[in-house]
């Protein structure tokens, strides 16, 4: 649910309200896994990130040949699970979460590692909102891309689009 705050000459759309749980679950999720103070990500994911299973690396040998991995599942999946429920009530983040989740059994340390790289990224992004104003003349304008046989697990293709409202 989105509220809408409307005066004079603007609108501010935000989720602060509805989010007030989802604002606690996620502080208490950024200090569980340490990043109190940790200093926020501007963007969820490296560009051209690739995920790979631990028995995907052995059989081709990519640069990540050596990532070990995780001794204790547990955390990871605890974040995972976390990061689904989040993924009802903020629909955006779901690209990423759906990434991770398909290592639930066998993560490495890199899926880890990314995984809380999303978590300073999440902790950057609480309490954003979209401000409109009366007078701004922006442009609505949005993209679209495709990228064929992208996972090199699957060879599945990977389509997105982004929305863009501003100069």
């Amino acid at each position: 649910m989105v509220d809408m705050f409307r005066a004079n000459m603007i609108i501010l759309c935000s989720q602060k309200k509805q989010g007030d749980k989802i604002v606690v679950l996620l502080v208490y999720l950024i200090l569980d896994v340490g990043f109190g103070e940790a200093k926020p990500a501007n963007t969820p994911l490296e560009q051209n990130k690739t995920f790979t299973t631990a028995e995907y690396d052995d059989l081709v040998c990519l640069r990540g040949c050596n990532d070990e991995l995780l001794l204790d599942v547990s955390a990871y999946q605890r974040l995972m699970g976390r990061l689904l429920y989040l993924t009802n009530t903020w629909p955006y983040i779901s690209y990423v979460v759906q990434h991770l989740s398909q290592f639930m059994q066998k993560p490495k340390k890199s899926h880890y590692e990314v995984a809380l790289q999303f978590v300073r990224y999440i902790k950057k992004s609480l309490g954003q909102g979209v401000f409109l104003a009366v007078e701004n003349k922006a442009q609505l304008v949005a993209y679209c891309d495709s990228d064929w046989t992208t996972c090199p697990m699957t060879r599945k293709s990977i389509t997105g689009f982004c929305i863009e409202l501003g100069n």
